[in-house]
């Protein structure tokens, strides 16, 4: 049995929190949150009572024989209490991103390779039924080699979001904005399908909440990649200025037809072919954003299975070092104005 402590109990750990209930071989021995009413609730709905509720990750590490724990908090917080626990040996699943600056990747590499504990980041994204699609897709050659790829992420986040939340908004707890928090996921589905990018150049702005928060509302950027005699060419674009929160889309480009995924949507269309081929994906148990659906099941089952068999996790640190410093690339030429 695997003892764990989830750290944040807000939406997103209670989204954990709900999978977690469910696994037979994980007990939810710990809940911890600034504002200890949200970890005592927690424990009340998710551990049946049994659980003990704490204000810090420092005092359920140091009163709680853990094995794992889970780090549902605000981006600057990751980091530290990862490394904060990986030092102590514990196993660490964390949410997105991996870290807000390359120092902190750095800190996070360093502590997880002198650890006995494993890493996990929550790309859930590369677990959903669409994107094993359209991998299927590209593998049996139904688009022929890629020429190139496109993302869209175009969604709604008014002043409150930010203001009422204490931390986003912020260059220094939140890293970002509709890059990092909103569509690095796209991102990240993007360059699995593509590769590495050798060229990348970006520009953001902040359109709709100048002067309210610090991080960029639109973000586009334009990416070259090695394969093959010709470079494949990739857009990305992200905004949180839309008026609704629509679905992502995200298309690869072949020689000989397309492949688009968007929502719970796959379509292909390859050269010659009258109709296209059209795939929709079944909804899955636990809640997700409608408009983009949600892994997280497939995720944390993988993550405790990888535990107890030891094999290599699809989403370790190192899985997600090309997404992280793709990332870092285009927001460092955004600012600068560089290739």
């Amino acid at each position: 049995m695997v003892r764990v402590g989830v750290i944040g109990c807000g939406n997103i750990g209670r989204v954990h929190s709900l999978i977690l209930k469910e696994l037979k071989e994980v007990r939810i021995c710990a809940m911890a949150d600034i504002r200890i009413e949200r970890a005592e609730e927690f424990c009340r709905q998710y551990t049946e009572g049994k659980g003990h509720a704490y204000e810090s990750i420092e005092e359920m590490l140091e009163k709680e024989e853990l094995d794992g724990v889970h780090i549902c908090t605000p981006h600057y917080c990751h980091v530290p209490m990862a490394v904060m626990a990986l030092k102590m040996g514990v196993h660490v699943f964390m949410e997105k991103p991996p870290a807000i600056s390359r120092d902190q990747f750095e800190q996070l590499k360093e502590a997880s390779i002198n650890s006995g504990g494993r890493l996990g980041i929550c790309f859930q994204n590369r677990y959903n039924e669409t994107t094993r699609k359209v991998s299927e897709l590209i593998e049996e050659g139904r688009i022929g080699a890629i020429r190139g790829g496109r993302a869209f992420v175009t969604w709604h986040r008014d002043a409150p979001y930010y203001t009422e939340s204490g931390w986003r908004g912020r260059l220094d707890t939140e890293g970002g904005g509709a890059l990092m928090n909103q569509s690095i996921h796209a991102l990240d589905l993007l360059l699995h399908w593509l590769g590495k990018p050798v060229r990348t150049e970006a520009s953001m702005r902040n359109h709709h909440l100048s002067g309210i928060v610090e991080v960029e509302d639109t973000l586009e950027a334009y990416m070259e990649f090695t394969k093959g005699k010709e470079p494949v060419r990739a857009s990305f674009y992200a905004t949180t200025a839309y008026v609704n929160d629509a679905p992502v889309l995200i298309e690869i480009a072949g020689e000989i037809g397309f492949i688009r995924l968007e929502g719970d949507t796959v379509t292909c269309q390859e050269a010659g072919d009258t109709e296209p081929f059209i795939w929709r994906s079944p909804k899955g148990r636990v809640p997700g954003k409608a408009y983009w659906g949600s892994g997280h099941e497939a995720c944390i089952h993988d993550f405790y299975d990888c535990v107890n068999t030891g094999k290599v996790f699809r989403n370790d640190l190192e899985s997600v070092g090309l997404t992280f410093d793709t990332m870092m690339d285009i927001y460092e030429s955004a600012e600068s104005g560089e290739k």
